[in-house]
């Protein structure tokens, strides 16, 4: 017999019964009925009831066992009583009658409760992220993640692509965060870059001529996390393909990304492909952000007309200094209670906006605290343009573009859950194309790239060389899904003439591209196809189909969200002989003083 188990602890059934069994695992719960003593025995395929007789001489070992004890039983299979069997377990039908017992590993006292589905302090379940990981509502998403890259991987294959890994030290390129470097030994002074992205590495496998590549890729970014997304490093699914358009990355990743949706969560209501597309524009317009979440009914309508020489002075006033008025329609929500519309306005101003104006629609007139303002026929104009009926409520931002757009959003989202109109139990996919090439930074004025600098502009060098840079659309897409962000792609811009030109708007010299990106335009100067591609996040994927709304729940040991790492301790001291090897002082802030 295998010194250690012959079978899991989710493999006994009741055909088994009568068979000699030896099983190892972890003492999940034990219960002491006097006579017998009862151990659930776990591993990561399951549970197995366990029972000692107390004439049984391994009754004394297994009273006295802690919880999380790893152990060795072996016994006899044999039928649980009617009233005894546990149909919520595989292993139900059957228990363990043990014969002997062997201890292989002690556990002292618990920091958490591995049995127990409880809460408990982030700090204490990422300290002791081993033990938090045996509790089974945890080790299932783990499993699930590892479950859905397989699946990712074979569904890539299937689709004709090849897997490549690039390489993790690479130098620096602008992909919108700060990177983590690594100082070089041999080379001092210099560093190495962490990748945030496999992006120039992906695109000279298409200059070498492999045609469609992926890899399920670490990417590295000194960023601050969220709950959607983890400090420091997380997974994606990069891919790149050449001789494509836009719509044909798309009709490659649409079936990968809703079939595995479709495997895991079967129950569920999932966009069928083609997925929906929405340019950023009308995204912006009428959901109020680049990421909207299609299954919230709500949508954002310009309602500027209405109030545009009106006799509300806060609004007419706004327009003709340049502001737009966005209207939200909430069907049957004039049956709220004021206390609602007060909540709301309140919460608009902690938002740092003065309020969120609103009328409700009842008899064919409008009612509210600005009501009086809107007559007849602006009424008339407002139900034309919003589809308001009796019954209805519609909320009013009226601001800057911008800064109408983003709060019109988070309105929405606002009464999406507050009123609780989300479609349930569903995952609603769409692409945002159309983005813009470049932004201009708000504080130093300065035109910079919005998106994915190695994109290919809309109109390619005649839109780079004649256009405002701020009305240039880029070929760059993201994919969203819920709200959430799970991938930004883009057709790369594969000629060196476009892209000194793209990076120049930007206020990069031609001597800086050169010195920042030489391997790849020297590449592109040998013959470069048309490429493109995208990099949904695995970790992310995995969160949707989990259920959960923070990242750290489906990766195995996350950072918090002061990119620390509790169970190893890092990031750590470096002793001073190995800064020496590297070249390296130390020119640390000064220690805030101490007080009390």
């Amino acid at each position: 017999m295998h010194p250690y188990r012959t079978h899991t602890c989710g493999e006994l059934r009741a055909t088994d019964v009568g068979t000699t069994a030896r099983l190892s695992g972890w003492v999940h719960r034990k219960r002491d009925h006097g006579h017998l003593l009862f151990l659930d025995l776990r591993d990561h395929y399951g549970l197995t009831q366990c029972v000692v007789d107390a004439s049984s001489p391994s009754f004394a070992a297994a009273s006295a066992l802690r919880l999380e004890t790893v152990v060795t039983m072996s016994g006899t299979v044999v039928a649980r009583g009617a009233d005894a069997v546990n149909p919520r377990l595989p292993t139900g039908e059957i228990e363990l009658a043990v014969d002997s017992l062997e201890v292989q590993s002690v556990a002292e006292p618990l920091p958490l409760q591995v049995n127990s589905e409880a809460d408990f302090p982030e700090d204490t379940r990422l300290r002791y992220r081993f033990l938090d990981l045996r509790r089974e509502h945890v080790h299932r998403k783990l499993v699930l993640r590892s479950q859905v890259i397989a699946s990712i991987r074979r569904r890539m294959i299937a689709a004709g692509f090849t897997e490549f890994q690039t390489p993790i030290l690479t130098s620096s390129s602008p992909e919108g965060a700060r990177d983590y470097l690594v100082p070089s030994r041999v080379h001092p002074g210099k560093f190495y870059a962490l990748p945030q992205a496999p992006q120039q590495f992906k695109q000279l496998l298409m200059v070498a001529g492999f045609d469609r590549y992926f890899q399920i890729a670490p990417c590295f970014r000194d960023e601050d996390g969220r709950a959607d997304r983890s400090p420091g490093e997380f997974y994606q699914l990069d891919f790149e393909m050449s001789f494509v358009t836009q719509e044909d990355v798309w009709a490659a990743l649409e079936p990968v990304i809703h079939g595995v949706f479709a495997e895991f969560r079967p129950d569920a209501a999932i966009t069928p492909p083609p997925f929906p597309r929405i340019t950023y524009d009308d995204a912006m317009a009428k959901y109020g952000t680049d990421k909207p979440d299609l299954r919230n009914p709500l949508v954002i309508t310009d309602v500027t007309d209405v109030f545009r020489g009106s006799g509300f002075t806060v609004f007419a006033s706004a327009i003709e200094q340049g502001a737009i008025v966005r209207g939200l329609r909430v069907p049957g929500a004039a049956a709220q209670p004021r206390s609602f519309f007060d909540k709301l306005n309140q919460w608009a101003r902690d938002q740092g906006a003065p309020g969120l104006g609103y009328v409700t629609l009842a008899e064919g007139a409008a009612r509210g605290p600005i009501a009086k303002f809107v007559d007849a026929p602006r009424l008339a104009r407002l139900r034309e343009i919003t589809g308001a009926a009796d019954g209805d409520a519609v909320f009013f931002v009226a601001d800057k573009r911008a800064a109408a757009d983003k709060l019109a959003g988070k309105a929405r989202v606002k009464l999406g859950e507050e009123l609780d109109l989300l479609e349930k139990n569903a995952y609603r996919f769409c692409w945002i194309v159309d983005f813009p090439m470049y932004e201009r930074d708000e504080e130093t004025g300065k035109i910079d790239f919005s998106h994915n600098p190695f994109s290919m502009p809309q109109g390619g060098l005649e839109a780079l060389e004649h256009q405002d840079p701020l009305t240039i659309k880029a070929y760059q897409y993201d994919i969203v899904c819920n709200g959430v962000e799970l991938s930004s792609g883009a057709i790369r811009n594969h000629r060196p003439d476009i892209m000194y030109k793209a990076f120049g708007i930007a206020g990069y010299r031609r001597e800086d591209v050169e010195a920042r990106f030489g391997g790849m335009l020297n590449a592109f100067k040998y013959g470069a196809p048309p490429h493109g591609g995208s990099a949904p996040g695995i970790d992310r994927i995995v969160m949707l189909l989990a259920g959960e709304t923070n990242i750290r729940e489906v990766i195995a040991f996350p950072m918090n969200q002061q990119a620390q790492d509790l169970l190893m301790q890092a990031p750590g001291e470096v002793p001073p002989e190995r800064l020496r090897e590297l070249h390296i002082k130390l020119d640390l802030p000064p220690e805030p003083p101490k007080t009390g």
